[in-house]
């Protein structure tokens, strides 16, 4: 299988190229500057604003399938740069839809569960989206251009939450942030009133790869298998690595100046995912256990 992954330096989509290399397929990663790819792949630097070269990229590359790992994820940042987050994560993504159907590909399109309001989650595939702020106004308009513009039958959106894995891939992830604060005796404090669905990169790039080859089209939630508040996955993380857990300080979300509305009640139910996937979505023991791993092995 030929597969063009976009995003290809970020946390999923660099962890994407070295799982469809694994499996043995022609992988080309696309990204913006340098790569900075450990999987030695080839690599096109075209950033989601240039139109004419990503078009241009897919119709010399020719590939089956189309991954878009790529987006504006700074949800604060999007709300100050509203017109950046829209050609990041709507006009970039119309670009790949588009060139995606001329080329025959299929098209896998990385969204979030912030398209969700946040006021009765976990919310299951089929829930009505009702997004609140710039980025989730963003990625859920990104979603419908997939939606319009794709071939039918040969698009998927995936949805994902609260992505952590270990190295970070750029800026910070979530659980890289904690690993590294609590490793220096550092408190933090941590929403106890958000639910989310934190999803470890490497499952996240799993279950991608099996939607990739199995050309499955729709609508997938690929995140992680538990729903729990901020708190708690910061106790099981400190659980896991052996750090205070008297270092993570309970807060509330009222209590911070939050530029940009965030979904409380989140989550993602991933029953469909689970029964349909080779790969199916991690617990958060699971996905503790094999980010402790990560953090171990490039520790030494």
């Amino acid at each position: 299988m030929r597969a063009l992954v976009v995003g290809a330096n970020g946390l999923v989509g660099s962890r994407l190229v070295a799982e469809l290399a694994r499996r043995e397929h022609r992988v080309t990663g696309l990204g913006r500057g340098a790569s900075r790819l450990g999987a030695k792949v080839p690599y096109v630097s075209v950033d989601l604003g240039q139109a004419e070269a990503l078009s241009k990229t897919i119709e010399v590359t020719k590939p089956e399938v189309i991954v878009n790992c790529a987006a504006m994820t700074d949800v604060d940042g999007c709300e100050r740069e509203p017109a950046k987050a829209w050609t990041a994560n709507v006009e970039g993504v119309a670009t790949l839809a588009k060139a995606a159907r001329a080329a025959g590909a299929h098209f896998i399109h990385v969204s979030t569960d912030y398209v969700f309001d946040g006021d009765a989650g976990p919310y299951d595939v089929d829930a009505l989206p009702n997004p609140r702020g710039v980025y989730a106004l963003s990625k859920h308009a990104g979603e419908e251009a997939v939606r319009a513009l794709c071939e039918p039958g040969k698009w998927a959106i995936a949805r994902t939450a609260v992505v952590y894995g270990w190295p970070a891939a750029g800026q910070k992830n979530f659980g890289s942030w904690l690993v590294d604060s609590l490793s220096k005796g550092q408190a933090v404090k941590l929403f106890e009133d958000q639910w989310v669905s934190p999803s470890l990169a490497l499952n996240v790039a799993e279950m991608l790869a099996d939607l990739a080859e199995k050309g499955l089209a729709g609508i997938w939630h690929t995140s992680g298998a538990s729903v729990v508040d901020r708190v708690t996955y910061g106790k099981k993380l400190c659980e896991r690595f052996g750090f205070d857990a008297a270092l993570i300080q309970p807060s509330r979300m009222a209590d911070v100046k939050l530029l940009s509305p965030r979904p409380a009640k989140s989550g993602l139910v991933v029953t469909k995912t689970a029964q349909a996937l080779a790969h199916p979505p991690l617990s958060l023991e699971a996905s503790l256990e094999r980010f402790h791993d990560e953090y171990r092995k490039a520790s030494t």
